[in-house]
């Protein structure tokens, strides 16, 4: 019997969409089953305990190899990309030693692996295993990370520094501030990695993407035709979305609320498990979502805390009278659903 191993970040956005990556394997080829090895970190990534009990529980066929922690201190990092990819690294003997002794009872026929954790890539060679890259993000992303090590190549200033367009296949142009935080200083660590992350997407034997034709068929036929890795072949891609947690511990009131509205007319706004605004940020798409007159199921977290010994810590609960404007839950209540997690 064949074993495919899977390997997500320890953010919980991603471990969701590995686990369920997973279950659609087992589904559609019931001969395999899945070890995911799993990081809990000493910081704050979002609880995953619930879920991991869940799949446990009600899908035999996947089962969980926790690796040791390894403690970091996080004020040492200037932001959690850079924490993860550290963790990532310093995970590689115990990754080392998951594999071998997986081995010794299964058939390993594939390693697929989070886009964070480019540092196993040397492991994985070690054991001549085939690399897949797991892409939780969509596909107009995934274009504008392969065409990364392009722009890169083309100046040598930073995108916090350029106050101009960038350009990039099948995308529209992204103000060159509006690139995401670990690739906006290109003296940084966290930049280097990106970098090299996206360097070897087109050394990987696939990439799979939590996406499908019909959503993104322009970035999708973009990437496939090359364009967005001009100096080298660009590796099959395979669109298995939309990828959905199904199950849990409980009901959410937000879907009964969701039952009620009609069909194709919600905007759902949710920014990954640890995605933050400010105050003022919160209070700007409150005032946006009211003056649109859409209908809206919008997920609100506590901002960022101000000290930096706070950042990896879990988020309190947010006061929503207190963030969000005066009165705005009442207005909008007709159309519009707030929840906190």
């Amino acid at each position: 019997m064949g074993t495919i191993v899977l390997y997500p970040s320890p953010a919980m956005g991603h471990l969701i969409s590995m686990v369920e990556l997973g279950k659609l394997i087992t589904k559609h080829h019931p001969s395999f089953s899945v070890i995911v090895l799993t990081l809990i970190p000493s910081f704050n990534t979002g609880s995953t305990t619930a879920y991991v009990r869940h799949i446990s529980a009600t899908f035999p066929a996947i089962t969980f190899h926790h690796l040791p922690d390894i403690p970091l201190d996080p004020l040492l990092f200037p932001i959690m990309e850079a924490i993860i990819f550290e963790l990532i690294q310093r995970s590689n003997p115990n990754v080392d030693h998951a594999i071998q002794s997986i081995s010794l009872s299964s058939n390993i026929s594939a390693f697929v692996i989070d886009h964070f954790c480019m540092p196993v890539i040397p492991v994985a060679e070690n054991f001549n295993l085939p690399v897949y890259y797991f892409f939780t993000s969509g596909a107009c992303c995934l274009a504008q990370f392969l065409y990364m090590p392009t722009l890169d190549k083309t100046t040598t200033e930073s995108f916090k520094d350029m106050h101009t367009l960038i350009h990039s296949p099948g995308l529209p142009p992204i103000p060159s501030s509006d690139m995401i935080a670990p690739l906006l200083d290109r003296t940084t660590i966290h930049y280097l990695a990106f970098v090299a992350t996206c360097e070897l997407f087109p050394k990987s034997a696939g990439i799979i993407i939590n996406t499908f034709d019909s959503l993104e068929t322009k970035a999708i036929a973009i990437i496939n035709n090359g364009v967005c890795v001009p100096d080298q072949p660009t590796p099959p891609i395979y669109c298995v979305g939309p990828l959905v947690a199904s199950g849990g511990d409980g009901f959410h009131e937000c879907l009964s609320w969701l039952d009620l509205q009609p069909s194709g007319s919600v905007v759902y706004l949710c920014f990954r498990s640890l995605g933050v605004f400010s105050s003022e940020q919160l209070k700007e798409i409150a005032k946006g979502l009211e003056m649109s007159g859409v209908r809206f199921l919008w997920v609100v977290r506590s901002p960022p805390p101000d000290r930096d010994e706070d950042r990896f810590l879990p988020l309190p609960e947010p006061d929503l009278d207190l963030l969000l404007p005066e009165g705005f839950l009442e207005r909008t209540k007709d159309r519009g659903l707030v929840v906190k997690k």
